[in-house]
């Protein structure tokens, strides 16, 4: 299964509960902060709570270019597993 597959099954199974915050690490040199997000079958739009420096607060991305997700909120390291971790066997 390639990386994009596994990114929008996060992004899918994103709990409700959740606050839907984090910052996304992209396969460029960069990462995107974000307060929310919406979903489509092969890409992520992710709202910004300021505008980049671009004045851009929208940024539509493809599965494939995220490398990386950094998670902000204080989440129980135990309740990350209704996104699909588990504990070492």
């Amino acid at each position: 299964m390639q990386s994009a597959m596994y990114w929008q099954m996060l992004f899918e199974n994103w709990p409700a509960d959740f606050p839907q915050q984090g910052i996304v690490i992209i396969t460029q040199p960069d990462t995107i902060p974000f307060v929310t997000f919406l979903l489509s079958d092969g890409l992520v739009l992710l709202e910004r709570d300021k505008p980049d420096s671009h004045g851009a607060r929208k940024v539509i991305l493809s599965y494939e270019s995220i490398a990386g997700l950094k998670i902000t909120s204080t989440v129980p390291t135990e309740e990350l597993k209704a996104l699909g971790f588990r504990d070492q066997q």
